[in-house]
């Protein structure tokens, strides 16, 4: 039953090649998108999130979290590289370990990419309004700028509205990243390679201001949560949370159908990506540290309190009222430092920088998600009308509006930390999926030709898979039990509906093998 229906890698080759996305983007192209999508909330806005999880062992939780994605990477390198088209992880499952465990990665990174999505706009609604306060002195009302405080009493969900209802300009940048998406993919990158220019400047700027500055009394104590703490705390569970500010690698991935030469400019995309995303995180972190100090809060009893809850909330609004709320507390916490280091006018200029290029974060997520249905929908799982391509803008415009729409919703009520945490757990399953895929395919199809090949991959691709595995785990309560709840609706929906569709399923075939784009074997035939 699991592995019963096993797509072949030529069939999957053939069939985009027949139906394929115009293939439009290169190698510097493909960097940038990925610093676009990896470069965003995780630095801009959860370094707060991660200070008040881990103190400055947040640092140890950078490192942690970008290790994983590191060798995460390379086992997604040779896989993009071998099968160069549009599905990432989802794809490669299916090519390897059958249609029910590809089912479960695609609908996995469904969740990934949306809410994630919807993150980032939370995220881009704290910047835009911290700088239209400090600029001009008007705020939207708490309700309309913030969504609700959730929590748990036992199992049941609770909501808090008292210090926010709905977030009005989360829905906006959802809206407007979503009009840009559906125009084309080309347009996108290119306004994308901009933004990431934006990005990497404000970043610059922090870190030159704040090195040369830092106390370090700051940096003590180190881990006052320990290093395995409770509920999400801790300097893994730190690592667990901004394991979110790294995944926009992947994204790169699904983009390979739309890829001139994947086979070489994939993997070049993916690691060169994260590598530089990698020092700018850590040069940053220590930024924030060492000037303003990045200790946690706590309640009257001196108990660290969860980032996301109605407690932490409340005690935030009660420091900030008295004019002395910590670092942790801020929404837009890279300006609010600089703002406190007595660089009032580039704090501002970072907050304009995080104004404009945060939607490109979330214009990759959004790219990703759609392209992910785009082909579940080519492979029979969900309606093939899903899977229409616009005639004038060659995008799958219906499921781009469709993914903006619930991008929109979700931003608009929930708190981005959680929403961050729930992204996680689906990148994280599929992140272990890959991992997997690629060691069983070096047994059962080792002769096929790879461009790229993951180095001491009998040790990267388990280290790969313990290391997801391990950072799951640590994730808060809430977000570990959204993921089989979710998987629990994918494979009602699977059953009811995509196993009777699926292609392979009814013995469909698009186009014969001699007829695709097929990588060159490794051994050339003898004639």
């Amino acid at each position: 039953m699991i592995i019963d229906r096993i797509k072949p890698l030529d069939a999957i080759l053939a069939t985009a090649e027949k139906k394929s996305l115009h293939r439009s983007l290169g190698a510097f192209q493909l960097t940038m998108l990925g610093i676009g999508a990896i470069i965003g909330t995780g630095i801009f806005v959860l370094t707060a999130a991660a200070a008040q999880k881990a103190g400055p062992g947040m640092m140890f939780s950078f490192i942690i979290a970008g290790f994983v994605c590191a060798v995460a990477a390379l086992c997604y390198s040779e896989l993009a590289s071998m099968v160069p088209v549009s599905g990432s992880a989802y794809t490669y499952t299916y090519a390897v370990m059958g249609e029910l465990l590809a089912w479960m990665v695609g609908w996995a990174l469904i969740l990934e990419y949306a809410v994630a999505a919807s993150a980032v706009c939370v995220g881009w609604s704290g910047y835009v309004m911290g700088l239209i306060h400090n600029l001009t002195g008007f705020a939207l009302p708490s309700a309309l700028s913030s969504g609700p405080a959730w929590g748990l009493n036992g199992i049941l969900p609770t909501v808090d509205f008292s210090h926010g209802v709905v977030n009005l300009p989360a829905i906006i940048v959802a809206a407007g990243v979503t009009w840009l998406l559906v125009i084309g993919t080309s347009e996108s990158a290119t306004v994308n390679a901009v933004l990431v220019a934006i990005k990497v400047a404000a970043l610059t700027a922090f870190i030159a201001l704040s090195l040369p500055i830092l106390k370090g009394e700051n940096f003590s104590p180190m881990m006052p949560t320990g290093l395995l703490g409770h509920d999400g705390l801790g300097v893994v569970g730190a690592a667990a949370s901004i394991f979110f500010a790294y995944v926009g690698f992947d994204a790169v991935s699904t983009a390979a159908e739309e890829t001139k030469n994947p086979q070489r400019n994939v993997p070049i995309g993916l690691i060169g990506s994260l590598a530089i995303c990698t020092v700018f995180y850590l040069l940053v972190a220590a930024g924030v540290i060492g000037t303003v100090g990045a200790q946690p809060l706590r309640d009257a009893a001196g108990a660290v309190l969860p980032p996301d809850g109605s407690d932490f909330a409340n005690r935030c609004a009660e420091m900030a009222a008295a004019g002395d709320a910590p670092i942790v507390c801020s929404k837009e916490a890279l300006a609010e430092t600089l703002r406190r280091i007595n660089f009032p006018a580039v704090g501002n200029l970072v907050g304009l920088a995080a104004t404009l290029a945060l939607p490109s974060v979330i214009l990759m997520m959004i790219f990703g998600q759609t392209r992910i249905f785009f082909v579940m929908a080519r492979d029979g799982l969900l309606p093939e009308k899903l899977a229409d391509v616009h005639p004038k803008f060659h995008t799958p415009w219906k499921m781009t509006i469709f993914t903006g729409i619930c991008v929109a919703v979700a931003g608009a009520f929930f708190p981005v930390g959680q929403l961050a945490d729930i992204s996680n757990s689906g990148t994280l399953f599929a992140f272990f999926m890959v991992a997997i895929a690629v060691m069983i395919l070096r047994r059962s199809d080792p002769g096929r030709y790879r461009p790229f090949r993951t180095p001491l991959v009998w040790i990267i691709a388990p280290i790969a898979a313990i290391g997801c595995l391990g950072l799951y785990l640590n994730l808060p309560f809430i977000a570990k039990m959204v993921l089989p709840v979710w998987g629990a609706i994918g494979l009602l929906i699977y059953f009811l509906y995509s196993r009777g569709h699926s292609h392979v399923g009814r013995g469909l075939i698009e186009v014969h093998e001699e007829d695709a784009d097929v990588p060159p074997p490794a051994v050339p035939p003898i004639n």
